[in-house]
């Protein structure tokens, strides 16, 4: 067992750092009190194990809004047995009064602080969504852009399709007229040359008739 005695200075008096101290020794075998003393200081003293009395000088020297530690003394002291419990001493009715109506405006600032804090971040949370929105709505619009392009290829590749198409009607048409032709031609010729030959003929016919050997 160990026991020491401490002495707080600084922004200690009402921002509720007995009840600070008083939370810290929740859970362990310390035993003792914290107390105002009317020098604005605070004392702590404390018996327990020595390594839960180390533990508790770190969580209780600190400067943690609102409460801001600027010196600790410590007195190392043989322990008496002298206290069952930790608790806080309180002072004067009105004096500890006037301290808890201090410490919850404090406690009220500083939820209030946070709570511009939180608003504020909620703002910047907020400013990136609408930036990350735009910028979504600005991909989007430049697919849309991309899809119009396509769609306007697209559509050109079906106009030259369907030339293809029509050029390729052409040239079966063509080809069907030329055939076609190729058949009347070979026909009036084959007819010409019947009667040529007819004519022929009789021409032969008659110089024979005359006497005139061909």
């Amino acid at each position: 067992m160990k026991r020491f005695v401490a002495i707080a200075d600084g922004r200690v008096h009402e921002v509720g750092y007995r009840e600070h101290v008083f939370e810290e020794t929740f859970g362990t075998d310390i035993s003792g009190y914290v107390k105002n003393l009317d020098t604005g200081e605070v004392e702590i003293v404390a018996e327990g194990q020595e390594s839960d009395l180390l533990d508790l000088i770190k969580k209780i020297n600190i400067i943690q809004r609102p409460i801001a530690v600027q010196s600790f003394r410590i007195n190392w002291e043989e322990p008496t047995g002298a206290f069952s419990r930790f608790e806080i001493i309180r002072g004067d009715i009105q004096d500890e009064t006037f301290e808890r109506m201090d410490y919850a405006v404090t406690v009220l600032r500083s939820i209030d602080r946070k709570m511009d804090q939180s608003i504020n971040l909620q703002t910047v949370a907020l400013d990136k969504m609408d930036q990350s929105l735009k910028l979504h709505n600005m991909t989007l619009d430049k697919q849309d852009q991309m899809l119009d392009k396509q769609d306007r290829m697209l559509d050109k590749q079906d106009q030259m399709l369907d030339k293809q198409d029509q050029m390729l009607d052409i040239g079966r048409e063509t080809k069907e007229e030329i055939v076609g032709l190729r058949k009347d031609t070979g026909k009036y010729l084959e007819d010409e040359f019947r009667e040529i030959k007819k004519k022929l003929s009789s021409i032969e016919d008659a110089l024979v008739r005359a006497g005139i050997q061909v």
